[in-house]
């Protein structure tokens, strides 16, 4: 027995979805019981293990010897496709790396579902390169030729809003114009879309995609922007000098607060440098906490904490913080206001770029008949919020924020393969 699947590749999580006897869209289970694996893949230096997904995660983070990588997707379409990067003695294309986590995806779903999978329909953003057709076939062609590679017989490929859009046209009875706005980890997409319950049928749906924008603002930046305005003022941020002449250099601070930045911190210059600021720092105190919190790696767990604190703000007006570092704890309470003014200046980006977006529709605000929510960042009440208060007529479809693109290429796998 074999079945077709959707699968969304992202640059941050991805998801496998299949169609159920009934015809209903599911999420397949790939990690832990849950339906999204973080697009991570960690080579152990110690025993030459691979890991994938939060147990890449946590190898790095609890400060395994190792080689991370992530935002795989990202490479598509770049002179980097081409590269190689060295782990141990080894060295690994980047199609190889591509390929070794696809083809954990495969393996976990076919276990989950007790046989073959040999036809995919994979999401592709509208464009994997802006602005270069040439680029973009050949980021396309690349994808295909890694998902082929894991024994993928059959491959197609969809728009991701075109199956956010297949994903809500399940409840639509007449066409209607959307707004998909897709905030993910590292970007923030918006597609314009027409949407219908005839138009669901068709194979072929790139004509009703009328204009797409993109700006690279996501979760990872909110949790840095929060970090810096709550947490690193804790440790000194914005302090000054004993001779109160200068602020306390900034850039350790923001290394700190950014998750692919802060192994730059864990060598012994970095170290060395922080030990000079702390001797010249007034509050050499909150220095010193930097240090033994650097000395200890907690790096990361502190950016997890940020971001938990974060996802707590989506439910609570206040949630408070408090994070050990050795005989000290960092504490502090962060408000809804306290999130909402550290995002203010990205809320602006974002609301630039959706009138960008619909300036190249050639529609007005109150053209938008559906406002789509797709990717974990919507969540964000800052967003959220903001996004309501623009389009005040539009009604308001909140996806499976993580799964609502999978679920669309499972629709679309049935019905091109059956």
């Amino acid at each position: 027995m074999t079945q077709a699947c959707g699968l969304d590749f992202g640059t941050s999580n991805s998801t496998i979805a299949r169609l159920d006897a009934r015809g209903i869209p599911q999420l397949l289970a790939l990690e832990d019981g849950k339906p999204t694996i973080p697009s991570v893949i960690f080579f152990g230096f110690e025993d030459d293990s691979i890991h994938f997904g939060r147990a890449a995660v946590a190898e790095y983070v609890t400060g395994a010897d190792g080689r991370l990588m992530r935002s795989l997707k990202s490479v598509l379409g770049t002179a980097l496709i081409g590269d190689s990067t060295r782990v141990k003695a080894r060295s690994y294309g980047f199609i190889e790396i591509l390929g070794l986590f696809i083809a954990e995806l495969k393996q976990r779903a076919e276990g989950g579902l007790g046989h073959a999978v040999d036809s995919v329909v994979c999401g592709r953003p509208v464009h994997f390169v802006d602005d270069d057709p040439v680029a973009d076939a050949q980021a396309q062609e690349q994808l295909a030729g890694a998902v082929r590679a894991q024994g993928f017989a059959h491959v197609d490929f969809q728009f991701e809003p075109i199956a956010a859009a297949l994903d809500y046209e399940r409840q639509v009875t007449r066409e209607r114009l959307a707004l998909i706005v897709d905030l993910g980890g590292g970007t923030s997409d918006f597609s314009v879309v027409r949407v219908s319950p005839e138009r669901a049928r068709a194979t072929e749906r790139g004509g009703d995609i009328l204009a797409t924008a993109g700006v690279h603002i996501g979760g990872t930046d909110f949790d840095r922007l929060l970090s810096m305005a709550k947490v690193m003022p804790e440790l000194g941020l914005g302090s000054l000098t004993r001779d109160g002449k200068r602020h306390l250099p900034v850039a350790p601070y923001y290394d700190l607060s950014t998750w692919h930045r802060i192994n730059r911190l864990y060598n012994a210059k970095a170290l060395r440098d922080l030990r000079g600021t702390r001797n010249e720092a007034r509050e050499s105190a909150r220095v010193e906490t930097m240090i033994e919190l650097i000395e200890d790696r907690l790096g990361h767990r502190l950016v997890g904490a940020v971001e938990a604190a974060k996802i707590a703000l989506s439910d609570s007006d206040s949630t408070p913080f408090a994070f050990p570092v050795r005989e000290t704890v960092l504490a502090t309470t962060m408000t809804l206001a306290d999130l909402t003014e550290a995002l203010r200046l990205s809320v602006q980006r974002i609301e630039d770029t959706i009138a960008e977006t619909l300036r190249r529709a050639g529609v007005g605000i109150d053209a938008i008949d559906s406002l789509i929510l797709t990717g974990g960042s919507t969540q964000v009440p800052a967003i959220a919020r903001r996004l309501e208060t623009l389009f005040p007529d539009a009604e308001l479809v909140r996806t499976d924020v993580l799964g609502s693109v999978g679920l669309g290429l499972a629709m679309d796998a049935r019905r091109k393969f059956g």
